[in-house]
C-alpha cells in the first residue's frame, strides 16, 4: 500500500461520508452517530459523540485490517458569533473544496458567509496532527484539534 494510494482512499471516504451526507449506518456503541463507505477491499467508517461540540474517530480498513486512523474533537467557542448549524455548513463547504485538491490535511484557507475556515497541519497522511477553526470577524468562534496516522500491528 503506498501513502497516495491511502491518501486518494481517505479523500474519496471523507468526501462521501460526512461532507457529502453519505451512508449513516447502525451505532457501532451507544450513542454514537456513524458514517460509512466501503470500495473494494477498502473501508471507512467515521464513529462520532455530541452535535456542537463532538468527539470521534476515523479509521479505514484494507482487506479487514485497519491500516489509518484519525481522531478528533470539535468546539463551538462563541455560541454569540456561531452555532452548530452554521458551522456544519462551513465545514462541509470548505472541507468540499479541500478535498476538490485531492487532499485532506491543512494549509488550507477558505471563506464563505458565516466566516472564514483555516485549517493547519504538520506531518502527512502517515502521521499528523492539525487544527481546524472558523473566524467570524477576525474572532476564533469554532475549532477542532486532529490526530492520527497508519496503524501498525
Amino acid at each position: 500500500m503506498h501513502l497516495n494510494q491511502l491518501t486518494r482512499i481517505i479523500v474519496a471516504a471523507k468526501a462521501a461520508t460526512y461532507v457529502g451526507g453519505g451512508n449513516k449506518v447502525s451505532a457501532s456503541r451507544p450513542g454514537a452517530r456513524d458514517l460509512s463507505w466501503k470500495q473494494g477491499e477498502w473501508r471507512y467508517l467515521d464513529s462520532y459523540f455530541g452535535g456542537t461540540d463532538f468527539l470521534g474517530q476515523e479509521t479505514v480498513w484494507l482487506g479487514g485490517e485497519p491500516v489509518w486512523a484519525m481522531n478528533y474533537y470539535g468546539y463551538i467557542k462563541r455560541l454569540d458569533l456561531i452555532d452548530g448549524q452554521r458551522a456544519g455548513e462551513t465545514i462541509k463547504a470548505a472541507l468540499s473544496e479541500m478535498y476538490r485538491e485531492g487532499r485532506f490535511l491543512g494549509g488550507f484557507e477558505w471563506s464563505g458567509p458565516h466566516g472564514v475556515y483555516r485549517d493547519r497541519s504538520e506531518g502527512g497522511t502517515g502521521q499528523f496532527r492539525g487544527r481546524e477553526a472558523i473566524l467570524v470577524e477576525g474572532v476564533e468562534a469554532y475549532a477542532l484539534e486532529y490526530f492520527g496516522g497508519l496503524v501498525k500491528a
